[in-house]
């Protein structure tokens, strides 16, 4: 038992000092990528942390099994740096036992990366669903403040309000577009002043309009003394549709519940792979093990290399399964199971492969001599 709490708390440290990395690596690209987003326009600056958080879950159930791994390699590897593996060996401690202490670690964790994977993740991406969503909803006029310049949408120009009333109708208004064609090199710009403005859809609500009351509309080329004014009653200017977040969030935040018995090929593909990250979990423990065996002389990081491109090979060939299984160029019967036990093969494998060397040395001896005597 004691050796089962030391070997937990060194694997356990490890893979939570691991799984912060990893997490603050993922966390910030996409922070990254949704700050581009919303200078962009296309989402609210507010709501980035609210759709970080609801994505944490499904970061962590990735990053969960490759910070195991990895700290498994680290840990283990230490172990036989530091001969501590050499003593316990003498203490009547096989590999077979600490390969079943680690094993019940693992188990823990495949538990918690199920409840990740099948419960909380779908939910988190269905909250950020829904965020993304409402923001495709908005336009520019939506997040409009007064006294500030706004870009529109396809950089096409910009829009001015001096004041914002409760119900988003803008007061003295200026809009600013380019109404030539960059294919024609036409510099033409189109200038709007108006005492007022407000948001406006069609019938089927697929447009939407910038209406402008009481105004002057300019039209020329800057620089130019040829311009054409015209003053107008009403004034409407097509606003571009919103780009929206380009998330694939559709099926990965369906409930587990809905893509049981489902006959979409892709539910079912997804629900395989829902599954498949806890057992994963299992595997690569499995392969971290006699991953890790290591020389003094070699080094603790000696095979940390190899061993994280075998990783990365078990994750793309399972990513490729699933696709091929979602476009039908494979049945789904064939699930993502081929996959893992080609892996626990390999695994198996390698655990034995001490065991394979001695048996070979032993009779190539063999048959040496009794060539000799042959001869």
């Amino acid at each position: 038992m004691i050796i089962f709490r030391y070997l937990s708390r060194e694997i356990l440290s490890a893979t939570f000092a691991v799984c912060i990395v990893l997490l603050m690596v993922l966390i910030s690209g996409r922070f990254v990528k949704y700050l581009a987003n919303a200078v962009a326009g296309n989402l609210e600056p507010g709501v980035i942390f609210a759709v970080i958080g609801y994505r944490i879950p499904g970061f962590l159930e990735l990053t969960l099994p490759l910070a195991f791994f990895l700290a498994i390699l680290l840990s283990f590897g230490r172990f036989y740096i530091e001969n501590e593996i050499s003593v316990l060996k003498a203490c009547g401690i096989s590999e077979g036992q600490l390969l079943g202490y680690t094993g019940v670690v693992a188990v823990l964790l495949a538990l918690v990366v199920g409840w990740l994977s099948l419960l909380v993740s779908p939910s988190g991406m269905a909250k950020a669903e829904t965020i993304f969503a409402a923001q495709e909803e908005k336009t520019e006029l939506d997040k409009l403040t007064p006294k500030k310049f706004y870009t529109l949408r396809g950089g096409k120009g910009v829009t001015y309000a001096e004041k914002v009333n409760e119900e988003q109708e803008l007061e003295n208004v200026f809009l600013a577009v380019t109404a030539g064609s960059s294919e024609a090199f036409d510099s033409r710009l189109v200038l709007v002043v108006a005492e007022r403005g407000r948001q406006q859809k069609t019938e089927d609500g697929t447009d939407r309009y910038l209406v402008l009351d009481k105004g002057y509309r300019v039209e020329g080329v800057p620089g130019s003394p040829e311009y054409q004014i015209t003053q107008f009653e009403e004034y409407g200017s097509r606003l571009e549709k919103p780009e929206g977040i380009k998330e694939d969030l559709e099926i990965n935040a369906l409930p587990t519940s809905e893509l049981i018995g489902s006959e979409n090929i892709k539910h079912q593909a997804a629900l395989q792979w829902r599954l498949s990250i806890p057992v994963m979990v299992l595997i690569v423990t499995l392969l971290a093990v006699p991953l890790s065996r290591t020389d003094p002389r070699q080094g603790r990081y000696a095979k940390v290399l190899p061993a994280v491109m075998l990783y990365f090979a078990y994750l793309v060939m399972l990513n490729a399964m699933r696709g091929a299984l979602e476009s039908g160029s494979v049945p789904i019967g064939v699930t993502l199971l081929p996959v893992h036990l080609l892996f626990l093969a390999i695994a198996f494998l390698l655990l034995g492969w001490g065991k394979i060397k001695t048996a070979i040395a032993q009779r190539l001896p063999v048959k040496a001599d009794a060539k000799d005597g042959i001869a």
